[in-house]
């Protein structure tokens, strides 16, 4: 799968035009990347164009034009695009209440490697998390963990032929037992599948 170059991106000037249509398709693609995991966990399956939109809106707010600081959030973003034999996701953790968040996160440790997919009947393939910076620490986990899901070619076979995909989480504290994604969900996670 293609990464993210600087001569693919928009000056600041040019993305300023756009952007108020970009942030529209933007909201409508990722409706369909999207994964709740019972109440407080949503999962953003990112892709190449959700991967574009957020490095042309952290050039924009920090008003970014120089090579390096261009090339920093390339080198940020582009490992969280699919390679055609995984998915990556970020990972939210939400609790409207900040007296209630602290609490969850400080029960939720370990969560984010608890997280797993099953494609058809295939062993569940549980998520790689955070492999840019640790986000948990000894009192609590953080609220937002990327993550890699890496799948085998038969499981990537059984997704692009239409098989069921399922997610869960096995954690005592946060148990969700198995979802199965919905068709438009399916649809846009097989499209990163090379």
């Amino acid at each position: 799968m293609p990464h993210i170059t600087r001569d693919s991106l928009m000056s600041l000037e040019s993305y300023a035009k756009v952007r108020p249509t970009m942030r529209a398709e933007i909201m409508a693609h990722k409706k369909n990347r999207m994964v709740e995991l019972g109440d407080h966990v949503t999962l953003i399956f990112e892709d190449e164009k959700t991967m574009r939109y957020q490095i042309q809106e952290m050039l924009r707010a920090e008003r970014t034009f120089e090579e390096a600081g261009i090339q920093d959030e390339l080198d940020a973003y582009n490992p969280l695009v699919p390679d055609g034999t995984n998915w990556k996701a970020t990972m939210m953790i939400q609790y409207s209440d900040p007296d209630e968040r602290k609490v969850a996160l400080a029960k939720l440790k370990g969560i984010e490697d608890r997280v797993w997919v099953q494609v058809a009947d295939q062993p569940r393939v549980f998520a790689i998390a955070d492999e840019d910076l640790e986000r948990e620490n000894e009192e609590k986990t953080s609220s937002v963990h990327f993550l890699r899901f890496e799948l085998d070619p038969t499981s990537i076979a059984a997704a692009k032929a239409g098989s069921p995909i399922r997610m869960g989480i096995d954690l005592d504290a946060y148990r969700v037992e198995s979802i199965t994604l919905a068709d438009n969900t399916r649809a846009a996670l097989v499209v990163d599948l090379a």
